[in-house]
């Protein structure tokens, strides 16, 4: 055996040489894996700029340049270059550019992953967030979308930028539920409401989630929603 099992760490051989360069890789890898952290899941070629040594990234389906052929391995940086390391089954990480938790389950990094079945079904907790800019005019739907055959927990929201117009507040809700997560919310920067609804929903097709002043208009101003919801996938 020339690796361990698990993190791939190289053995040192009998009467081999330079031992310190064996040594100093596992070490490295060691370190990289440890409270494992992934700078990004989404990458398919090496960031630009000087590789910073313990970064670690999921490389992406299609790898190329410095990383082809590595589909689906750890990249770690390394004294400017790349060890790369398959991970297993269970493994959890956290995701850096997207600040979520997620476990490599069915070939893949799963985020919000809870539970799953030797058939693949799993259960998952996700939170979604974007940035909306308010449109000048009335009731609109913003960029925040609802995923078919989910559970919604809740939509919060928090103004970022303060919302311009006549306005004196505004509700936060879906297509002919208008106050379905909250109304009466201010309008300047720091305000925000909970989205909270009183009894979990299921969500059959994908529905937007839209604003409205309570009276007057909007001309402006930014809003940053968050949805929480579980999902299912199905067994195979």
């Amino acid at each position: 055996m020339t690796d361990t099992p698990s993190l791939c760490l190289p053995l040192l051989q009998p009467s081999q040489a330079q031992k310190h360069v064996t040594v100093n890789e596992a070490l490295i890898r060691l370190d990289g894996l440890t409270q494992l952290r992934l700078q990004s899941r989404q990458l398919k070629r090496p960031p630009v700029g000087d590789v910073v040594d313990g970064a670690c990234y999921a490389v992406a389906d299609g790898a190329a340049g410095e990383w082809i052929d590595q589909d689906g391995m750890i990249a770690i940086g390394s004294n400017g270059g790349w060890l790369f390391v398959e991970p297993l089954v269970g493994w959890r990480a956290w995701i850096l550019d997207e600040g979520l938790t997620a476990t490599f389950v069915n070939g893949r990094w799963d985020a919000g992953w809870v539970a799953g079945s030797p058939s693949n079904a799993s259960a998952r907790i996700e939170v979604t967030e974007s940035t909306y800019s308010v449109a000048s005019g009335a009731e609109q739907q913003t960029n925040m979308t609802i995923p078919a055959d989910s559970i919604v927990f809740a939509c919060s929201a928090r103004v970022i930028e303060s919302l311009n117009g006549t306005a004196p507040s505004w509700r936060l809700g879906i297509s002919g539920d208008s106050t379905r997560f909250g109304s009466g919310i201010g309008c300047v920067a720091g305000s925000y409401c909970t989205g909270l609804l009183s009894h979990p929903t299921a969500i059959y097709a994908e529905t937007s989630v839209w604003l409205a002043p309570d009276g007057g208009t909007f001309s402006g101003g930014q809003l940053r929603l968050a949805l929480h919801c579980y999902r299912i996938s199905l067994p195979e």
